[in-house]
């Protein structure tokens, strides 16, 4: 599994008061196409945050639930990238985070179904929705978006990492 580290401070995992684990999935099609979310003017990946006493798999199976609407049940599926963030003072003073980021492929052919979502207020709030990109065409549209809209929370960036070692992308 390949790992990225973004540590522009410095930061010791010593120095670390906040945790975060998430996962994030690449998600193809038979026809060539990745599926990706889009909300708050940002591309991202489907996934999310793993919750209290949560396996990653378990995350998997539940994000794509409440994003995709399908219910899936994964036993297994091994990361094949990890991305280590460390953010100093973020969100506040004197609160510095580590988010790690477990990231898997996926091949899925069903689609999204829309009645079946559970989204969070924020994600409604961002006019979340689903978006099939053909995949010679992913980071080009990613970086488009970035460039339009800025990537403030360097979520474009981390994307065009991550393709440029995915194993099927």
């Amino acid at each position: 599994m390949k790992k990225i580290i973004y540590n522009e401070d410095n930061l010791l995992d010593k120095d670390i008061t906040d945790y975060v684990q998430k996962v994030k999935l690449l998600i193809f099609n038979k026809e060539n196409q990745m599926l990706l979310v889009y909300a708050h003017n940002d591309f991202e990946f489907p996934g999310g945050t793993v919750e209290p006493n949560e396996s990653l798999i378990n995350t998997i199976n539940r994000e794509i639930e409440e994003e995709l609407g399908i219910k899936l049940n994964l036993t297994s599926l091994e990361p094949f990238a990890q991305a280590i963030g460390y953010y100093k003072d973020w969100p506040e003073k004197r609160r510095n985070k580590k988010i790690e980021i477990n990231y898997y492929e996926l091949i899925l052919e069903e689609k999204p179904h829309e009645e079946n979502l559970h989204l969070t207020d924020n994600e409604k709030a961002g006019n979340f929705c689903h978006k099939y990109i053909n995949v010679k065409d992913v980071k080009s549209e990613i970086t488009k978006n970035a460039k339009k809209f800025g990537d403030t929370r360097g979520i474009a960036k981390e994307m065009l990492n991550i393709l440029a070692i995915s194993k099927k992308f």
